[in-house]
């Protein structure tokens, strides 16, 4: 959809699963009731344990290639692989040896507040919903009941809300975009290892509503 393209990039994400831990393994992490988790970096991990006792371990490198290029090679990326294992280790020294068995990758439409908005078109009979930045999943129930507010014409108090009657600021056009884009992970790597110190890039950028921030 023509309107939607200024507000989204396509960011590349990456996942790896591991093979079922024994119940010893199990009792060396103490992780009980499977619930789903996140670290705290601001290049963030996100895991949880399956129902056949696989861990799930995805995030950090959100890759994204230069004006927006979607191909099949980018699914996979062995070197963000290897660096997710490495700190998959360093999380779970216990399990140590544990062997992966699937791994994959794909794209997430991002935007600049990091969620969702919404809007409609065809003179109002088409509804949508874009920029969940990999937070989809739990947002499509809530999602699907604003376009179908949207649908209705009808004013509610889920339309009403700032989120759902703002749009994100756009991106700005190649090679602006990529830069900005190379100076935020850089940025955001370098606040990971100074204990969550921010330099002005990302500071700059929340000002501007850009970011997790706005």
């Amino acid at each position: 959809m023509r309107r939607v393209r200024p507000y989204t990039i396509p960011v590349y994400d990456y996942a790896l699963m591991t093979e079922p831990l024994s119940e010893a393994q199990q009792a060396a992490i103490g992780w009980q009731g499977r619930q789903g988790l996140a670290d705290t970096g601001s290049k963030f991990h996100y895991y949880r344990m399956t129902a056949d006792h696989r861990i799930l371990w995805g995030g950090y490198d959100a890759v994204y290639h230069y004006r927006g290029r979607v191909r099949a090679e980018h699914d996979s990326r062995p070197r963000t692989y290897y660096s997710l294992a490495a700190k998959f280790f360093r999380t779970f020294p216990q399990l140590e040896g544990l062997r992966f068995t699937h791994a994959w990758g794909g794209a997430i439409d991002t935007c600049t507040r990091f969620n969702a908005f919404y809007g409609t078109a065809g003179h109002g009979k088409i509804a949508y919903s874009a920029g969940h930045t990999g937070l989809g999943v739990g947002a499509t129930r809530f999602a699907a009941d604003v376009m179908l507010d949207l649908l209705s014409g009808v004013p509610t108090e889920r339309t009403r809300t700032t989120m759902v009657s703002t749009k994100p600021l756009p991106f700005p056009p190649e090679p602006l975009r990529w830069t900005g884009v190379r100076l935020t992970q850089l940025s955001l790597v370098r606040a990971d290892r100074r204990d969550g110190r921010r330099n002005l890039w990302p500071k700059a950028m929340d000002r501007v509503c850009f970011g997790f921030d706005s």
